[in-house]
């Protein structure tokens, strides 16, 4: 067993407003966030007033505890006012990828009965239609505005009390984000309070931040890598969030430039374009002091060109999954020209692993030797909603929790993770559920089987790659029409990218479709 070399961290027991408005006070009129594009700016005395005037006026709309409310948005300024009001009325928050589908957003708002949604005008008919499917939503909100739909910009009038919820950290449910898991199609990821608040205690010591410190959140706050690192640990330690609505080159580095960005929290995608792309020279990146990246692999080469270029210490990188609330390893900020290239960091304060035996997953292996990664702390989620099955697959009745991820440790406690066991795909650090996909394809007309793997482009990134066998009645269907077929029914992100066409889809005798095998072939 590998446990951490820092100090352990003590629950908190705080709901998660709490945990990041306790020294709202403190900062006062320090600039809590920054629209990057029109550089609008709510201080932190703003944003603890705005949400606790939504959450009245969400408690006066009939937003109850153990509600869910949906939050289905890009990264804005109103995000967080959004996401901390709806906890303060007592709600459970389910973040929605703002480009999903309506059929995509309708299964989510089922699968989590969610009452409420808020949302933005450029992404209402969206929301509309999903809840004419799903059924079952009582009002949907806006940001901004729209005509029919109150706004949070008009609740900031609200003059209702404001509620006084009692919230228990460890077993209420704060937010609800969407995760495959190791596999399979996407299940709500229970996160309490207490876990979502001790994650942040465990990174301070690793992460740290504070006034005067400026972080530009490009990455989006619906995943749990940006609610957590762009919008939670900021805004619980003083510093600046800057916010973006979506990656854009030029925008970006504009930002970088315009408000003295110092820390980036990026995907190995955005260091690619630090690395190599040539606008970069032409903009003042000077205020930098440091990158860090997760949510998928990094290379090592690229990770150290990017730094080359830049003049920073070395790309750090980061580990953890969704129902792990996220965070489990960092390269601590103090220690990134030490560590050595390819790792993902070390054990962050109060968390425990193993490195498991693929063929004998009962026998524990020691440094250097390769095998599942297997995590135990207070950040391990509370479970999938609605599937006791599901959860005890993936959390074993000791608590451990198998990410489904390969790696090893060194000597010194840098894990380095090499393969995965899971069937995930990451694209740009988004999740791909292959079975999803499988289920979609077969509902073509030309399709008799297919198997979803992830396999890599020339940029590095994993990407949907479909192997596919045709019907006898299609023998001409052609890889721009299956491609084709399926990005017309799911999110971008989602959409198959390579298309192989094959005889025969191989299987296990149980009909497991054998994965490495066509890996091995592509």
């Amino acid at each position: 067993m590998f446990r951490s070399e820092y100090a352990d961290v003590l629950p908190v027991e705080l709901p998660i407003h709490e945990a990041v408005f306790g020294r709202a006070a403190e900062f006062g009129a320090a600039p809590a966030l920054i629209d990057g594009t029109d550089g609008t700016t709510l201080t932190y005395e703003q944003l603890d007033r705005f949400h606790r005037r939504v959450a009245a006026a969400l408690a006066e709309a009939g937003v109850r505890k153990g509600d869910v409310l949906a939050l289905h948005s890009p990264n804005t300024i109103a995000f967080p006012t959004a996401f901390y009001a709806a906890t303060r009325a007592g709600a459970s928050v389910t973040t929605v990828h703002p480009l999903c589908t309506a059929e995509e957003f309708a299964k989510q708002l089922s699968d989590s009965a969610a009452r409420w949604i808020i949302t933005v005008s450029p992404l209402l008919e969206t929301a509309r239609r999903a809840a004419e499917l799903a059924g079952g939503v009582q009002e949907i909100l806006v940001c901004d505005s729209a005509p029919g739909h109150r706004s949070l910009i008009d609740m900031l009038a609200s003059t209702a009390p404001e509620p006084v919820i009692d919230i228990d950290p460890a077993e209420d449910v704060a937010a609800l984000p969407y995760s495959s898991g190791t596999t399979g199609t996407p299940k709500g990821v229970m996160l309490t309070h207490r876990q979502i608040a001790t994650n942040l205690a465990q990174l301070q010591p690793v992460m740290p931040a504070g006034p005067g410190d400026r972080i530009l959140a490009v990455l989006p706050f619906f995943h749990i890598y940006g609610l957590t690192a762009l919008m939670n640990v900021p805004l619980r330690l003083g510093a600046t969030v800057v916010v973006l609505p979506r990656f854009d080159l030029g925008t970006f580095l504009a930002a970088i430039q315009n408000h003295r960005i110092t820390g980036l929290y990026v995907a190995p995608p955005i260091v690619l374009a630090l690395a190599k792309h040539p606008l970069v020279a032409e903009y003042d990146l000077s205020s930098l002091e440091y990158v860090i990246s997760a949510a998928a692999p990094l290379d090592a080469n690229l990770a150290a060109a990017c730094s080359r270029r830049l003049g920073l210490p070395p790309v750090g990188q980061a580990y953890g999954m969704t129902e792990l609330s996220p965070g489990t390893h960092v390269v601590p900020r103090d220690a990134m020209r030490e560590a050595p290239p390819g790792t993902v960091g070390k054990l962050i304060g109060g968390t425990e692993m193993r490195i498991v035996s693929l063929d004998d997953p009962g026998k524990d292996l020691g440094t250097g030797e390769s095998g599942e990664i297997l995590i135990r702390g207070p950040q391990v989620m509370k479970g999938y909603l609605g599937r006791p099955d599901d959860t005890a697959a993936m959390i074993d009745p000791d608590g451990w929790l198998h990410t489904g991820d390969v790696g090893h440790v060194d000597a010194n406690g840098w894990l380095f993770v090499v393969d995965r066991v899971k069937e995930l795909i990451k694209f740009k650090g988004f999740q791909v559920a292959p079975a999803e996909l499988e289920a979609l394809l077969l509902t073509h007309p030309g399709i008799a089987d297919a198997a979803v793997i992830g396999t890599y482009n020339d940029d590095g990134n994993e990407i949907p790659h479909a192997h596919v066998v045709r019907r006898p009645t299609a023998p001409d269907l052609t890889e721009s029409e299956v491609m084709m077929y399926v990005a017309e029914r799911v999110a971008p992100y989602k959409r198959v990218r390579r298309v192989t066409f094959i005889d025969g889809v191989p299987r296990a005798a149980s009909g497991k479709i054998l994965r490495r095998r066509l890996r091995e072939r592509a």
